[in-house]
């Protein structure tokens, strides 16, 4: 069976299938574009850091929320962290879809994502709406030059569509079939082996919850 990491960024997990939608993916391809895409200022320094980074690491593109690339019923472990919220209502529903499709019987998902009730209790602690909107990414920057328009023309709207807590990504797992949701600590699994796997990404932002396919 096999472990899927989905949207991985750059912590893909060891021994399993890593994916990303990320155009940094095909840009490794074409090492010295991304190199003239940063000269002229369409792609910054970070992004041309990660397309290095997928050079040397076993990541394969896909866009989850159309279609995982893998056969259906062959894996027993779907972990997406920080992807859920950059999806929009309709596209969640196809990527967890899809995340049953190709989990076995028994098999678990796995999500991490930015937790409301974090940024909520910082914004009441602190009363800065400027850092709480900044935080949960919902906010727009306007985009400078015509390039980098371009640009997030190609590639889409990357930020923030959609906020969780555990409680409701549970509700949310549970109407689309899956059972058993829970949410867990940093540094807790109901895996027997989660082997690798970044137990705890993106502490103490993150909220973790897995659930079952029946």
């Amino acid at each position: 069976m096999d472990r899927i990491n989905l949207g991985c960024g750059m912590s893909p997990t060891q021994g399993w299938k890593n994916f990303d939608n990320s155009p940094s993916i095909k840009l490794k391809r074409v090492l010295p574009l991304a190199r003239i895409l940063l000269s002229i200022g369409i792609i910054t320094t970070d992004q041309l850091r990660f397309v290095i980074f997928c050079c040397d690491s076993n990541i394969e593109w896909a866009n989850a929320a159309k279609r995982i690339p893998v056969p259906t019923g062959s894996a027993d472990v779907v972990y997406a962290s920080h992807m859920l919220e950059h999806l929009t209502w309709g596209e969640v529903e196809s990527f967890l879809a899809e995340s049953k499709r190709v989990l076995c019987a028994g098999g678990t998902i796995r999500l991490a994502v930015p937790n409301i009730r974090f940024h909520i209790e910082n914004y009441l602690s602190h009363e800065d709406a400027d850092v709480f909107v900044r935080g949960t990414g919902l906010g727009r920057l306007e985009e400078n030059g015509i390039l980098k328009s371009a640009y997030k023309l190609m590639v889409g709207d990357r930020g923030h569509k959609w906020m969780y807590d555990g409680p409701s990504l549970c509700r949310l797992l549970e109407r689309q079939g899956f059972v058993d949701a829970v949410i867990l600590g940093a540094g807790e699994t109901t895996l027997p082996e989660p082997g690798e796997l970044n137990l705890r990404e993106r502490v103490p932002e993150s909220v973790f919850v897995e659930a079952k396919k029946l």
